[in-house]
């Protein structure tokens, strides 16, 4: 360990945090691959080995340098490059992504955007081919501009019915989202990965919804998985936070590369933060999971309700696919109401959900995800991200709203 990793300038002991980017696994680290449980290894992720006197997790780091005698050789030279702080979340993240898996790399970014930017800026060039999904993340639009803006192919199709297999000849890079966002299809990552390696072609599975806790896309072949740390990773509705885990050195090193030249980078806070909420994602996905079924089984049995989506759900379309790769379905029902204003009145009578965009917090959320455009669903289609409220409570204000929207 270099002494630049070490001391009290860095808030780190010298048995806290590897070199920066390392992916080797510490005794502590086995210790947590042989065990089961997710619960104890959401705990005790990235944790540094105990030292005596020191916390158990190491506050932020604030730093944007550091003291740097002679040649810079260690892991921390400047706060663009790297942080003690952002090691500790990598290597929690990773932990969770990836346990057991040797050579698997972590990087952690500023948002869930600057990391999907970095996979796929730091990959593609003029005359590449791109496949990405056409249902979605919102943003992914706009992506798809700036991509042909820059000479790459882009080929769309959407994720149920792995109908990306029909347009991956040539590709160079198969973007997946599964469950997508909002419509919640679900794709087989498996399939669709060994189909995109025979023909050349590297695989990102954008895994939000899901959370490591619901998959593991590079268990399944993928090269990237690829998630947006605001949602349910952290779980709290108030950290911005993205990150990229993959397992070959030359496609991360490009990938570093990318977040060193745009700058898109976590504050310190925002990574502690993140680590700090992590210690809780099994309670908080459980608790959500199982309340998400609750709530989904209760609107199928509502006439107004249609295109009710939950891949939990025995009878959703996507349930037999998500059944064979999905440990947990994440916190997230969809359905239609008849009309917008139908939808708004809904929205308007709840009590325990509030109006908000985004999904994954502890507090229940929901909105007509047709107001913002881009997403080619009804006019009264409803995202309802499931929070940790009691289930029977939340159940009850549904149905409640539900009777009220109708008036």
């Amino acid at each position: 360990m270099s002494d630049s990793a070490t001391g009290d300038a860095h808030g780190v002991t010298g048995a806290a945090a590897p070199a920066a980017g390392a992916a080797g696994r510490t005794g502590r680290d086995i210790d947590l691959v042989a065990g089961t449980g997710d619960g104890t290894r959401a705990v005790r992720a990235g944790l540094p080995e105990p030292a005596k006197y020191e916390p158990t997790l190491p506050g932020p780091v604030f730093a944007a340098h550091y003291h740097l005698p002679g040649e810079p050789t260690g892991p921390y030279t400047y706060g663009r490059d790297e942080n003690p702080t952002w090691t500790l979340l990598e290597r929690a993240v990773g932990e969770l992504e990836a346990p057991g898996q040797d050579g698997v790399e972590t990087l952690v970014f500023a948002s869930g955007m600057a990391a999907v930017s970095a996979v796929l800026f730091s990959r593609l060039r003029a005359g590449d081919v791109c496949v990405l999904p056409d249902d979605g993340y919102q943003a992914l639009p706009l992506v798809r501009a700036q991509l042909e803006a820059y000479g790459i192919e882009v080929r769309t199709a959407p994720t149920g019915g792995d109908a990306q297999l029909d347009v991956l000849d040539g590709a160079t890079l198969l973007w997946i989202e599964t469950p997508s966002n909002p419509g919640l299809d679900v794709c087989d990552i498996k399939r669709l990965a060994e189909a995109a390696h025979a023909r050349g072609a590297l695989v990102a599975v954008d895994n939000t919804l899901a959370t490591p806790l619901g998959q593991r896309p590079l268990e399944l072949g993928a090269d990237f998985a690829v998630a947006s740390g605001t949602k349910q990773l952290t779980g709290h509705g108030d950290i911005l936070l993205g990150y990229v885990v993959g397992r070959d050195p030359e496609a991360m090193a490009a990938v570093r590369r990318w977040r060193k030249i745009v700058g898109a980078i976590p504050g310190p806070m925002e990574a502690w933060l993140a680590h700090r909420s992590i210690a809780t994602l099994q309670m908080r996905v459980d608790r959500q999971c199982a309340t998400a079924l609750a709530v989904a089984e209760a609107l199928r049995e509502r006439p107004e309700v249609t295109g009710l989506r939950y891949p939990g759900l025995p009878g959703d379309p996507a349930h037999k696919v998500a059944a064979q790769q999905m440990r947990r379905y994440g916190c997230v029902v969809s359905f239609a109401l008849p009309t917008r204003a139908c939808a708004d009145r809904f929205l308007g009578a709840l009590r325990l959900v509030d109006d908000a965009t985004s999904f994954g917090g502890v507090r229940s959320t929901a909105e007509r995800r047709g107001r913002w455009g881009g997403d080619a669903v009804p006019e009264g289609f409803i995202r309802l991200s499931v929070g940790a409220e009691d289930a029977d409570d939340l159940v009850a204000d549904v149905l409640r709203a539900l009777d009220a929207s109708a008036a």
